[in-house]
C-alpha cells in the first residue's frame, strides 16, 4: 500500500506542476466565460433588427404593426416598388412588403415579401408570425368577434401537477431538475472520455520508454496500475474543483464587468400598458427559481455526483490502464482495442438524454443500475429527487453494484496489466487479453 501511495505522489505532482495543467486548469473557464460574456455583451448592445417596409394601400393595419423586441422592425412607407428597391439595395431596409388595394382579408390569404438578400428561415417565420397574428385578429373584428372573446377564446387551460403528497411539481421545478441531471451526467461523461484517456497515455509511455520495468522490479504490477489511477485521479478531481470555483466566481463578476446588463435586458421594447404586468411576472418567475433552487437537494447531489465521479472514473481507469499496458507503440492499436471501453460510455450518455426526461422509464432504471453506465445516468435521475426520480433502493442498489463493478474489472485489469506490461513487439487482441485475464498463475 506504500509503494502505491508513493507512485499516486509521483503522478500527482508530475502533472500539477505541468504548464499545461495551468494552462487548461485556468485558461478553460476564462475562454468559457470570455465567450459567455461575449454572447450576453452581443445580445445586449445589438440594437440593428431587420427593417422591413410595409406599403398597406389597402390600410389594414391601420399604420401600425406592435412589435415587443428590437429583432424586427416594420416601417410603414408611401412609396412606389422602385424607390423600394433602391432604398433596399442602398441597405436602408432589409426588404419590403406590399400590400394591394383591393387586398381583402376574407379572400386573399397570400402576399409577395421582396428583398435582395436571401432571407433565412428563422426570420421568415419571424415575419409571418406577426404578420398573420394581426390579420387573423382583423379577420375576427370583420366577423363581429370582439377583442376580449377572441382572447378568451385563445386562452389555454393551465394543467398544474402535484404529487401523491400534494406538493406543487411546478413547470420551472421540472426545468432545473432537467438541467442538473443533464449538466451533472455530462461532466461525468467528459471525465470518463478524458482521464480515462490519460491513464492509458500515461502507461502507453511508461511501457514505450521501458520506465516501466525498472518501477516493477520495486512494485507489482498491481501496485504501479493502482497508484497511476490514484495519481491521476486526483489530478482530475483537483482540476474539476478548481473550474467549478473559478466559474463560480467568474459569474459573480459578470454584473459588474457589465453594470448595466440587467436595465438594458428590462429595457426592451414593450406595449403600452404591460410594463407594469412584465415587471410583475419577472419578480414572481424570479422568487419561483429562488424557491426551487432552494428545494433542491444539494448535499445529495454534491455528494452522488462526487461518488459516481470517482466511482466511474476507477471502474473505467483501470479497463483504459489495461488496454495501454498491452498496446505497443502503435496508437492505432489502441483505437481498436478501446472501442468496447467507449462503447457503454456512449451509450451511457444516450440513456440519460431519455432519463433526464422520464426518470423512471423503464431504461433510465437500467441504465442508472448497470455499472458500466450508472456513473452517467444515476445523476440524471438524482436531479427529480429521491424518492419522485429514484427510490431509495435503487439508489443504494447502484451504489453498491457500482462498487462491484470497480472490484470486478480492476481485477481483471490487474491481471491483464500484469501480463501486457512487460510484452514488447506483439501485436495483441482483446482475445488474447481475455486469456490473460483468466489464466491460472
Amino acid at each position: 500500500m506504500n509503494k502505491t501511495w508513493i507512485i499516486a505522489q509521483r503522478e500527482f505532482f508530475t502533472r500539477v506542476k505541468k504548464k499545461t495543467f495551468l494552462l487548461t486548469t485556468i485558461l478553460l473557464p476564462v475562454l468559457i466565460f470570455g465567450f459567455y460574456a461575449l454572447i450576453i455583451y452581443f445580445s445586449v448592445n445589438a440594437t440593428d433588427g431587420y427593417k422591413v417596409a410595409i406599403v398597406d394601400n389597402a390600410n389594414v393595419f391601420g399604420g401600425t404593426l406592435p412589435s415587443k423586441n428590437s429583432e424586427m422592425v416594420f416601417q410603414f412607407v408611401k412609396e412606389d416598388t422602385a424607390s423600394l428597391n433602391r432604398k433596399t439595395e442602398a441597405k436602408q431596409i432589409d426588404g419590403y412588403l406590399i400590400i394591394p388595394s383591393d387586398y381583402n382579408l376574407l379572400v386573399n390569404h397570400s402576399l409577395e415579401f421582396r428583398s435582395n438578400k436571401t432571407v433565412g428561415l428563422m426570420t421568415r417565420e419571424n415575419i409571418q408570425r406577426k404578420i398573420n397574428k394581426v390579420l387573423e385578429e382583423k379577420r375576427f373584428l370583420l366577423q363581429n368577434i370582439p377583442k376580449d372573446k377572441l382572447d378568451s377564446l385563445r386562452s389555454e387551460t393551465e394543467i398544474n401537477y402535484r404529487g401523491l403528497d400534494g406538493n406543487a411539481e411546478t413547470q420551472s421545478k421540472a426545468g432545473l431538475s432537467y438541467a442538473v441531471g443533464f449538466i451533472s451526467g455530462f461532466l461525468i461523461y467528459i471525465v470518463l472520455f478524458i482521464y480515462g484517456t490519460m491513464v492509458m497515455r500515461g502507461v502507453m509511455e511508461e511501457k514505450v520508454s521501458r520506465i516501466a520495468e525498472v518501477i516493477v522490479s520495486s512494485a507489482k504490477p498491481f501496485q504501479l496500475m493502482m497508484g497511476k489511477i490514484t495519481g491521476i485521479g486526483a489530478v482530475g478531481l483537483l482540476q474539476f474543483i478548481i473550474w467549478v470555483l473559478l466559474i463560480i466566481g467568474l459569474q459573480v463578476l459578470l454584473p459588474l464587468i457589465f453594470p448595466g446588463m440587467a436595465e438594458q435586458m428590462q429595457s426592451q421594447p414593450m406595449q403600452p400598458g404591460m410594463q407594469g404586468v412584465q415587471m410583475a411576472n419577472n419578480n414572481q418567475a424570479v422568487a419561483e427559481i429562488m424557491k426551487n433552487i432552494s428545494q433542491v437537494n444539494w448535499p445529495l447531489i454534491l455528494g452522488s455526483f462526487i461518488f459516481y465521479f470517482l466511482g466511474g472514473y476507477l471502474l473505467y481507469s483501470s479497463l483504459f490502464a489495461a488496454v495501454g499496458s498491452a498496446v505497443n507503440e502503435d496508437p492505432q492499436d489502441a483505437q481498436s482495442l478501446i472501442l468496447p471501453i467507449t462503447m457503454p460510455i456512449v451509450f451511457g450518455i444516450v440513456i440519460m438524454m431519455k432519463a433526464v426526461n422520464d426518470p423512471n422509464s423503464s431504461l433510465a432504471v437500467f441504465g442508472s443500475l448497470f455499472p458500466l453506465t450508472s456513473p452517467i445516468v444515476m445523476m440524471a435521475r438524482i436531479a427529480h429527487g429521491v424518492p419522485e426520480g429514484v427510490p431509495l433502493w435503487q439508489l443504494l442498489s447502484s451504489a453498491i453494484l457500482l462498487i462491484a463493478g470497480f472490484i470486478g474489472t480492476t481485477w481483471v485489469a490487474a491481471k491483464i496489466y500484469r501480463t501486457g506490461i512487460l510484452l514488447y513487439g506483439k501485436k495483441v487482441t482483446w482475445k488474447e487479453m481475455w486469456k490473460w485475464a483468466f489464466r491460472k498463475n
